[in-house]
């Protein structure tokens, strides 16, 4: 896979700092996500500045309503002509194929993925949302849950990657937030690895978020841990 692997996470308050530390990066080796606090803050100009610099954009919007609705939001989403989008599958097969088909006639199809089992939930927690068994059963369900419903990946904890390849198939991306450093401070994600052991369970593409925004140079970080991925092979190649 020659294409940029991580995505840099823009989880910045304001469109000015956002911007201000993409051009401090490459956009040959990486690509950017916008998350919820940006895109409020900021709107769909932030997502075409971005664009304007070079960069594909991960819409990390996670939309979760009624089937229409989120059809409507995805449509929206492609026009923006974005790179890759998600949903929870906790929607349901309704939500999620009815986002699938929205996104059919694009000009630029974005890719669609599902989010499973959020990486800051531990198992402990997942009775309070009405989840039973462990994080590993909920997100292996959901995840065959999104492949049936048409989406081209789910978004996963690198921790769940080798088995989900395994039962998915090499086709099917998996989206690996929950990506730290050896020595780095786990933050708010229980289920993290580092992004030579993501790689290795058969990570499709890593999500970094403080590795590389709290970094001294972001740029010596982002090639750093490229540098470290392309000599790793993921477990399915």
């Amino acid at each position: 896979m020659n294409e940029p692997r991580v995505i840099v996470a823009l989880d910045f308050p304001k469109a000015a700092t956002a911007l201000e530390f993409a051009r401090r990066l490459d956009p040959a080796r990486c690509r950017v996500k916008v998350g919820k606090e940006l895109f409020t803050a900021a709107g769909p100009g932030l997502v075409e500045a971005v664009q304007r610099q070079g960069f594909d954009v991960f819409l990390d919007l996670k939309f979760h309503d009624i089937p229409n609705t989120v059809a409507g939001a995805c449509r929206a989403a492609a026009d923006l002509g974005i790179w890759m989008l998600n949903v929870h599958a906790l929607g349901g097969s309704a939500m999620m194929r009815a986002a699938r088909e929205a996104l059919e006639g694009a000009a630029r199809r974005p890719l669609l993925v599902a989010v499973t089992v959020l990486t800051s939930l531990s198992a402990a927690e997942l009775p309070e949302i009405g989840l039973t068994g462990t994080p590993e059963d909920n997100v292996r369900r959901l995840a065959a849950l999104a492949q049936a419903s048409g989406l081209d990946g789910v978004v996963c904890s690198a921790q769940e990657a080798s088995s989900l390849r395994g039962a998915l198939g090499d086709r099917f991306a998996l989206v690996t937030p929950g990506i730290r450093l050896t020595g780095d401070a786990a933050g708010d994600q229980s289920r993290i690895l580092t992004p030579r052991e993501a790689v290795a369970a058969g990570a499709t593409y890593l999500v970094v978020g403080r590795p590389v925004t709290r970094a001294p140079d972001p740029n010596v970080a982002l090639a750093s841990i490229v540098a470290d991925i392309s000599t790793t092979r993921r477990r399915d190649e």
